[in-house]
């Protein structure tokens, strides 16, 4: 696993020893960085369930403002902070439950979401994101799951699937208030 452009580029990122951590494929994170690759530059990055924190750190190495990294796992937390280390970037890491996270943060640009593809977080977070009012008009939210998942359509949001073998992106974008 390693980052594939921009101040870190070529950097090898730590993996997970065990198997609660399901990184993404490089295949995969080259595939939804060339979708939003227009959309990353100055950009302020919210990276929920978080894991290795490879896809919140290919954001800050291709121009992100800042990125909060969120993970419930102590262990994840603490190899987020050592991915971040190894690409001489700074970023904020909280050990928290992304529900709980989102009740209290501000609003973000481009919000990762990965979690665990069986733990029917999709909705919630989704539903939480436009709760708390999170993402701005034009704003992003990726969503990487299994393929047949059945992800929610709100209307306030555009919606595109992406299909790499087992895997799907879905990628939201909040429309404006009048659309």
């Amino acid at each position: 696993m390693r980052v594939i452009t921009g101040t870190a580029r070529g950097r090898r990122l730590r993996e997970p020893a065990g198997m609660d951590i399901r990184p993404t494929t490089d295949k995969v994170k080259e595939a939804l960085f060339n979708i939003i690759q227009f959309d990353i530059e100055g950009r302020r990055v919210l990276d929920l369930f978080a894991g290795t924190g490879q896809l919140g750190i290919e954001a800050m190495s291709r121009g992100a403002a800042n990125a909060a990294f969120i993970d419930r796992d102590k262990t994840a937390a603490k190899l987020v902070r050592e991915n971040l280390d190894r690409c001489n970037l700074r970023g904020s890491v909280h050990q928290a439950e992304a529900l709980s996270f989102l009740a209290g943060c501000g609003q973000y640009d481009l919000i990762f979401v990965d979690p665990p593809y069986d733990a029917g977080l999709y909705g919630p977070v989704v539903d939480a994101i436009l709760k708390f009012d999170i993402l701005p008009e034009g704003g992003i939210i990726v969503c990487e799951s299994a393929r047949e998942a059945a992800l929610p359509a709100p209307r306030e949001l555009g919606r595109r699937d992406y299909s790499y073998g087992q895997v799907k992106l879905t990628v939201y974008t909040r429309k404006a208030a009048d659309e």
